[in-house]
């Protein structure tokens, strides 16, 4: 995948979330201004849009020379590549959809690239994260055997996800591509998986385990805090909070990689809580189903391990090789027949990731017109 890490030219970015819009800047695949934050919201499209064009400006007068592009992730629904931005739950300003790319454009005279932030932190992570790293480790091992294709997923305030396919972060004909959080959820029927995985519904279940109201419950660092025995609290109601994201969670990310082949990378504010959840989310992933025959069927052709795990780490990267011959010859050739996929935390971090991800994928549209 190429690097732009010795580029020159500068992407302004954006952060953009329902309480704050975060701006900043990037040259060389690194951040060059300090981040500064906005409040996203506003009592009329006119000041929101305000808003978001005085946070270029000050990007703008901060840097050495002149942005090449402005490429920034916002939330859906939208038409990423027309640069529309559709109804927005917590910007309701935004309803009927509004041209925010074409707008920018026209402001600042440079082009502009949308996209969602769980295709950006998948971008991110392809580039300079988790998949260079597992292919590092497997070429100094020896092993023949690279990986092409990433699911990212942030666990946060909501469920999102992006894939990245032979160095191309893909894209849907309706910009909805990764959106994982609308699977079904697989504790309670009828309900998405998002309804588990994320900030809420670990409060949700830690206080219902712990008989407390919902004012009264604490975040989920402290939940995971009392989780791993270093604050006192029900340490049962939270492991069982993470237990239910770790499943629902797990039967999700199952189904994706089921089309998508490829690693697993984990990034957003509760990734982090990674020991209470992981373990449980690579044995729901590797659960087999039942058969009406009675005999259990994979829940996958490949085997999912914990890339966490430096055991499961390990016999990742050495697999199963050995020779085989080539019938009707003398000549051999390397078979490793364990098809596997892996799960890990983000290398980078979710931001930095996203960062990477926007700036990259602006040099690379730019160098293909």
């Amino acid at each position: 995948m190429k690097r732009y890490d010795k580029d020159s030219r500068i992407v302004m970015t954006l952060d953009a979330g329902g309480t704050n819009f975060v701006f900043g800047a990037a040259q060389g695949e690194k951040q060059i201004i300090p981040h500064f934050s906005i409040p996203a919201a506003a009592d009329n499209l006119g000041h929101v849009l305000n808003n978001i064009r005085n946070g270029f400006k000050q990007v703008a007068a901060q840097l050495p020379e002149a942005a090449s592009a402005i490429s920034f992730c916002f939330p859906g629904p939208a038409d990423y590549e027309q640069g529309i931005i559709g109804n927005l739950e917590n910007l309701p300003t935004f309803k009927g959809g509004v041209a925010l790319g074409p707008f920018l454009e026209d402001e600042f005279g440079i082009p502009v690239f949308i996209n969602n932030d769980g295709d950006l932190f998948a971008y991110g992570e392809a580039i300079a994260g988790l998949l260079p790293e597992i292919n590092s480790l497997l070429e100094k091992a020896g092993h023949p055997k690279r990986y092409r294709n990433l699911f990212g997923a942030t666990f946060g305030t909501g469920f999102g996800g992006g894939i990245v396919s032979r160095d191309r972060m893909f894209a849907g004909d309706n910009s909805a591509q990764g959106e994982i959080n609308r699977m079904d959820n697989k504790l309670y029927p009828g309900y998405s998986a998002e309804e588990s995985v994320n900030i809420r519904g670990v409060k949700r279940v830690f206080a219902r385990e712990a008989a407390l109201s919902e004012k009264d419950c604490p975040e989920p660092r402290e939940i995971f805090e009392i989780g791993m025995g270093r604050l006192p609290g029900n340490t049962d109601a939270a492991k069982k909070a993470f237990d239910e994201m770790a499943v629902v969670g797990g039967n999700a990310l199952a189904n994706a990689v089921t089309l998508t082949d490829g690693l697993i990378v984990l990034g957003g504010g509760l990734s982090g809580a990674w020991p209470l959840f992981l373990e449980k989310m690579v044995e729901e992933m590797n659960t087999p189903h039942k058969t009406f025959s009675g005999r259990p069927l994979d829940r996958l052709e490949i085997k999912v391990f914990n890339l966490q795990n430096p055991q499961q780490l390990q016999q990742f990267i050495d697999g199963e090789r050995h020779q085989i011959v080539v019938p009707g010859s003398t000549r051999s050739i390397s078979y490793d027949p364990l098809k596997r996929v892996g799960v890990g935390i983000t290398r980078l971090g979710t931001s930095e990731a996203v960062a990477i991800g926007a700036y990259t994928f602006a040099l690379h549209k730019l160098d293909c017109h």
